[in-house]
């Protein structure tokens, strides 16, 4: 992958923390809703379906019950960060929308191709991105095009990632979309919701993958 496509995907937990405040909703979500995002319900069912994709993936990709004990304990955290992804997965978007970016499907592919390349293989890049991400492996090219919107995004702003004008137009279509989470999984605020879960897996480093798979 090209070094500028690689660096403008860099986003780490201390960027997230950093970042100015997309907003602060106190208000109760409506019953069986773990959140409400510009209208539309992220339903309880749909996080724990989520959750159990990653539970699903991690079970399969050890050999005993001790191995898988020890993937649950290490994503103790799983349920807030996948609902904090899920939200941050449609503000993102909508941001993206609002800028005129868009995502082909062969923009999508091209991509896992290369990531695959660096890996090793389609099982070692979905295995990267269960382990270190949390990712399912059957959310992969979903997590990709959001990887590339973001790309596309901060391109467009003429900024990358890490800078305040690409958190700027975050917290803009956050604003507009009204984020209202259940309070059992805390209040939409960058800054205290990143004592929790500021993992932001939608949005990783790639450029290490391959690296770090080949050292």
């Amino acid at each position: 992958m090209h070094r500028r496509r690689r660096t403008a995907l860099l986003l780490t937990a201390a960027i997230a923390a950093a970042a100015p405040l997309l907003t602060a909703c106190g208000n109760d979500a409506r019953p069986g809703a773990a959140a409400i995002v510009g209208g539309q319900r992220i339903t309880v069912a749909q996080l724990e379906e989520r959750v159990g994709e990653v539970r699903a993936a991690q079970r399969a990709a050890v050999q005993n019950d001790a191995q898988y004990q020890q993937a649950v304990a290490q994503t103790g955290g799983l349920t807030r960060d996948t609902l904090h992804s899920m939200v941050l997965d449609r503000v993102l978007h909508r941001a993206a929308q609002d800028a005129g970016v868009t995502v082909t499907r062969k923009e999508v592919q091209q991509m896992r191709t290369s990531l695959e390349q660096q890996a090793g293989g389609a099982e070692s890049l979905q295995a990267t991105w269960l382990q270190r991400y949390g990712i399912a492996p059957e959310r992969l090219d979903e997590n990709l095009r959001l990887q590339l919107e973001a790309q596309k995004l901060a391109e467009k702003l003429g900024t990358d990632t890490s800078r305040p004008a690409f958190w700027k137009a975050l917290s803009e279509a956050s604003r507009s979309l009204n984020v209202d989470l259940n309070p059992r999984y805390g209040t939409w605020d960058v800054q205290k919701s990143s004592r929790v879960d500021a993992k932001t897996p939608w949005l990783r480093d790639v450029s290490a993958t391959g690296t770090q798979q080949t050292a």
